[in-house]
């Protein structure tokens, strides 16, 4: 039975996080001024088009880019999936060989695997890919694509890109970088040829993802022809201006010191408070905002219903698959436990109080799900 005598705490905000108030206005706004097809030649299909032009110039300058440069998916699997597909194509001639780190998100790997031929590169316990590693991979004849994330958002571990982005650009490969856990978050840098966000994990509406490519980066697209030649169909305009607005905010007023606290303190007490549990990623460079743990002696499903039904919102499974609660492939390229796992990505505006009460009853809920299982007296 769910604890109606307190509010709903989340706590799992990666990927869709609350929208935020600037966002929420600007997509209202939107409904009214743009709602018209931004193709056609009226004054309304005009002001729509200055809507989403405005939106991609917006974009484009939070991230350092020209605004032709920027393109609004429908999605951000969408333009993971067109940005390895379209390259792939785009290179055929080089080869077929696609590089990727261990940990990349299901999308990336998935993309790679219907492209061309994916090669791996292996993690350490941290999740994070050797720099050198990558590079000697990266160096070797007949690969058109080289992927890897900025940061993992399962586990917060932030990537090597800058170093792999130099031997990339040395071998002439292009570097796809998948910033959407970081992107809002922390600065993405300049070190990437395609990067990809997603506008729901900033505080922006969900299904609206943006994929920025460099000038001179070749690609072909392998799907029928279209007016918008990279996301047939475009894009909503309301959604694509509020994700603008929420970008804009989020990466104009972040608060990551105090979120950064705030997973300090979930990292130091569950280690300390909660037995038999592993504290995974990176405990430095990392995302401000995310933290996996993993619980022995439990399963996650049954661990996420207890703290649900205690009025606590966190995510458990694959970060990218977690509808199925399938184990985690990133743990397990880590070599971590890929069961009893939770999964924090904290939202801006999360509370030290709603932290502490979720620490605070953490250790109970962990003792009486394991008592339920008949695992007693650890």
């Amino acid at each position: 039975m769910t604890d109606t005598t307190v509010g709903r705490v989340v706590l799992d905000a990666g990927g869709h996080a609350p929208l935020l108030a600037e966002a929420r206005a600007a997509f209202v706004e939107a409904l009214d001024q743009g709602w018209a097809d931004p193709r056609r030649l009226h004054a309304e299909g005009r002001r729509a088009r200055m809507l989403l032009d405005g939106a991609r110039e917006a974009i484009a300058a939070v991230v350092g880019v020209r605004t032709q440069d920027v393109d609004l998916s429908p999605s951000h699997t969408a333009a993971l999936h067109a940005a390895v597909r379209s390259v792939a194509r785009g290179r055929r001639r080089v080869g077929g060989d696609i590089v990727v780190g261990a940990v990349e998100r299901a999308a990336v790997l998935n993309a790679a695997d219907f492209a061309g031929h994916r090669v791996t590169v292996p993690v350490d316990s941290t999740g994070r890919v050797d720099a050198l590693a990558f590079a000697d991979v990266v160096r070797l004849p007949g690969v058109a694509l080289a992927a890897l994330q900025h940061a993992n958002g399962e586990v917060g571990t932030l990537q090597p890109v800058g170093a792999v982005h130099d031997a990339a650009r040395t071998a002439g490969v292009p570097l796809l970088v998948d910033a959407g856990a970081s992107l809002g978050h922390v600065d993405v840098g300049d070190a990437w040829d395609l990067l990809a966000g997603d506008s729901g994990d900033w505080g922006g509406p969900g299904g609206l993802g943006v994929l920025v490519t460099r000038a001179g980066v070749r690609r072909s697209p392998d799907w029928p022809d279209d007016e918008d030649r990279w996301f047939p169909g475009g894009v909503s305009v309301p959604a694509a201006l509020a994700a603008a607005v929420a970008l804009q905010v989020a990466t104009g007023a972040p608060d990551d010191v105090r979120r950064r606290e705030l997973i300090d303190t979930v990292r130091t007490r569950v280690a300390a408070e909660v037995p038999d549990v592993d504290v995974v990623g990176d405990a430095v460079e990392r995302l401000p905002h995310v933290l996996t743990f993993s619980c022995l002696y439990v399963e996650g499903e049954a661990l996420l219903g207890a703290l649900d039904a205690r009025g606590f919102a966190v995510g458990s499974g694959s970060a990218c698959t977690s509808s199925a609660l399938e184990p985690s492939h990133v743990l397990a390229a880590m070599g971590a436990l890929t069961h009893g796992n939770i999964r924090l990505a904290l939202p801006r505006g999360a509370r030290s109080a709603e932290v502490g009460r979720f620490l605070d009853e953490l250790p109970g809920i962990v003792a009486a799900v394991r008592e339920s299982w008949g695992v007693t007296a650890l």
